[in-house]
């Protein structure tokens, strides 16, 4: 089902159900959903692609393997881009139990990424079934034990820092310096470095790095290596990129690509 169609036919809240999901895939051209809420608590999980959901003035980036919590009655606008494939969880109010109660990004589990596709694949009817209760319970239990990653990149609106921003995702490994971004946009480094605080609340330091992390995670999900990520972002050595890694997210690289992106008993890479 493509994300128009589903738009058009389905409402999360028509459903007196604990939990419903779809899953939508986007072929050929990015699509941007309308900001929008609903009641029930929403899960954008990324099976494929690159996605994000913007809430308020926060960018939420969703690489694969890894899901957006947007707890409901909160307006939010999904963007996924083309040859995505994404699944969208539905959670009715009276059931959300310990998920958190701000938006937040969430690594997901093997266990329930298969979950949360097995509930997206069955028909309305199927979800009443004794067994389906079951797994959607398991799944519910599970879903409150997955950790909150620190993906989330503040976003403006104004013209200068969203050049930025594309450029870096163009050109990652280009390590220019607050000056050289300053005469970029044709501003002072005081002018920057005081817009971006204004802006995101983050140091530029810190904004660029929240970019390159997201974009380092995308590459490992598709299989490209610790080494040839931390080259492609422009760092001077792997162990720079790993520390970097570590820092944010409280692993390294091979642990994150072991626990979240392999078969159990895969070995890490060194």
């Amino acid at each position: 089902m493509s994300l128009k169609e589903l738009l058009a036919v389905f409402s999360p809240d028509q459903w007196d159900i604990p939990v419903t999901a779809r899953k939508v895939d986007v072929v050929r051209n990015e699509y941007e959903m309308p900001t929008h809420q609903h009641t029930a608590g929403q899960l954008l999980l990324t099976l494929r692609g690159s996605t994000a959901c913007r809430v308020f003035e926060d960018l939420w980036l969703v690489p694969p393997q890894c899901a957006v919590w947007v707890p409901p009655n909160t307006p939010h606008c999904n963007r996924i881009t083309a040859r995505s494939s994404v699944c969208l969880l539905f959670i009715r109010q009276e059931h959300i139990r310990l998920l958190p109660a701000t938006c937040c990004t969430l690594s997901i589990s093997p266990l329930v990424r298969e979950l949360i596709k097995h509930v997206a694949a069955l028909p309305p009817e199927g979800i009443y079934t004794e067994r389906s209760e079951r797994l959607i319970q398991v799944l519910l239990d599970e879903l409150a034990r997955m950790p909150a990653t620190g993906l989330r990149l503040p976003v403006s609106s104004d013209s200068r820092l969203q050049s930025i921003a594309e450029s870096i995702t163009e050109a990652p490994a280009e390590r220019k310096n607050l000056s050289d971004w300053a005469r970029y946009i044709g501003m002072s480094r005081r002018s920057l470095a005081r817009l971006v605080v204004r802006e995101t609340g983050l140091s530029f330091g810190r904004w660029r790095q929240q970019l390159l992390l997201v974009m380092a995670i995308q590459m490992l999900s598709d299989g490209i290596s610790v080494q040839q990520a931390a080259w492609n972002l422009g760092y001077e050595s792997v162990t720079a990129f790993i520390t970097m890694f570590k820092k944010a997210l409280g692993v390294s690289p091979a642990r994150y690509v072991q626990k979240y992106f392999t078969s159990p008993g895969t070995e890490p890479e060194s």
